[in-house]
């Protein structure tokens, strides 16, 4: 299915699940906020939440600093 990821189209499996999209990105175990066609998905709900063809997802990592 097809995907846009922080504005990147790309090839990915159906059935794929907020966190699956995380881990196959490797960035699974980092602070992330995600949102879904304009709308933010609580951390709570990406093993629940399905991705569906042509979905637009941000992914915002946080990086720490002093």
């Amino acid at each position: 299915m097809q995907l846009i990821v922080n504005g990147e189209r790309g090839d990915y499996p159906e059935g794929l699940t907020i966190q699956g999209l995380l881990t196959r990105l490797g960035i699974a175990q980092r602070p992330v906020a995600v949102e879904v066609n304009k709308k933010v998905v609580p951390k709570a709900e990406h093993t629940s939440r399905e991705l569906t063809e042509n979905d637009t997802l941000e992914i915002v990592t946080f990086v720490g600093g002093g």
